[in-house]
């Protein structure tokens, strides 16, 4: 008993030192490279690479993107701007996606693995029937898509948040990438289309324009899928006052 609990300390420590280290590393070298500061002094540099080595480019870009995403450091929404600034809207919604969703599968896997089913177990072992973290867990459990494509829909939850909390109440592996896909794109069809505006404004030596967020498509995509994820919801609470 005492070697398992001696594991299971040493277990977290670890995992406390590699947070540590990760968040050394990101405040001391890695801050400023994935930063707006950066890609406006160096926007002439990554364009002559982009266009004498694509594959490559794209190919790192993902990398530094999907790391970005899976260790939870700041600067997923700067990766976004950059990836439409490197290679157009299109195909740069697609490696921001792509990016975006390996980043999240790849935390959500790992929070699951390490922790997750840790938590569900204490979770479970709480008998009490008004406990609210069982209440939250079968509500989820019983709509899954909607309240994961809602979460990814709220400004106010951070990205990191919306992919550790499902690990943590045990949401299927499939259901986590296809809301992921669905939720995220709006927002990131924003910012990579801003991005790509990017190389005019750092002609013109101007700010970048938000105005895209008043655009109608977005706005009616956003709102259309937030109904569409709620509607379930409602339809469930009404039968069962019924």
């Amino acid at each position: 008993m005492i070697q398992q609990n001696m594991k299971f300390e040493f277990k977290y420590i670890l995992m406390l030192l590699l947070i540590v280290m990760v968040v050394l590393f990101w405040f001391f070298f890695l801050r400023y490279y994935i930063s707006y500061e950066f890609l406006v002094k160096n926007h002439n540099i990554l364009s002559s690479w982009r266009d004498n080595n694509y594959n490559f480019t794209v190919i790192t870009f993902i990398i530094i993107y999907v790391t970005t995403v899976a260790l939870s450091l700041p600067g997923a929404t700067m990766m976004s701007l950059t990836g439409g600034f490197l290679f157009s809207t299109f195909p740069g919604v697609f490696f921001n996606l792509l990016s975006a969703v390996i980043g999240a599968t790849l935390i959500f896997i790992a929070a699951k693995t390490f922790l997750g089913n840790i938590l569900l177990d204490k979770i479970k072992r709480k008998q009490a029937r008004d406990n609210f973290f069982i209440k939250m867990q079968n509500e989820i459990q019983e709509n899954e898509f909607s309240y994961l494509i809602i979460l990814r829909l709220m400004p106010i939850v951070p990205f990191f948040i919306a992919n550790l909390a499902p690990a943590f109440f045990g949401v299927k592996l499939r259901i986590f990438i296809v809301t992921t896909l669905i939720g995220i794109s709006p927002g990131t069809v924003v910012y990579t289309s801003i991005g790509a505006g990017l190389s005019n404004i750092f002609k013109n030596d101007n700010a970048p324009s938000l105005d895209f967020f008043s655009n109608p498509f977005i706005l009616i995509s956003s709102v259309g899928l937030f109904a569409l994820a709620i509607f379930p919801i409602i339809i469930k609470k009404l039968k069962k006052a019924d």
